[in-house]
């Protein structure tokens, strides 16, 4: 089998697909000046633009990863998280509360999916 590196950068790849699986790697909003749910919203986007380049999308997503800068913030994330996902194909989840790569960082999040 061939990983295919869809986005290989200099410190690691965005997206691979291997064996039928897309992994995408931890993303981040680029505007950091937003809060909880606008970083997140802006993580979701990604992703979405992410697993279509891979073959895939939200429908057929296998698990998530979620870290907090603060989880005082997961209702905030969830609020975006909630708007986004498709409710008749949940993934598995994990949120924690975790230190970032900067304070502006509120969020981060990395998934898996099915493609096909």
């Amino acid at each position: 089998m061939t990983i295919e590196r869809l986005e290989n950068g200099q410190r690691f790849c965005r997206v691979l697909r291997y064996n039928g699986t897309v992994y995408v790697a931890g993303l981040t909003a680029d505007d950091l000046s937003g809060d909880t749910t606008s970083q997140t919203k802006q993580i979701l986007a990604k992703i979405d633009a992410l697993l279509a380049k891979a073959g895939s999308d939200k429908s057929k997503l296998l698990s998530a990863q979620i870290w907090l800068r603060d989880i005082a913030d997961f209702e905030m994330m969830n609020t975006a998280w909630d708007a986004w996902i498709d409710r008749s194909a949940m993934p598995v989840r994990a949120t924690v509360e975790a230190r970032l790569a900067g304070d502006q960082y509120r969020v981060e999040i990395m998934v898996t999916a099915a493609v096909g």
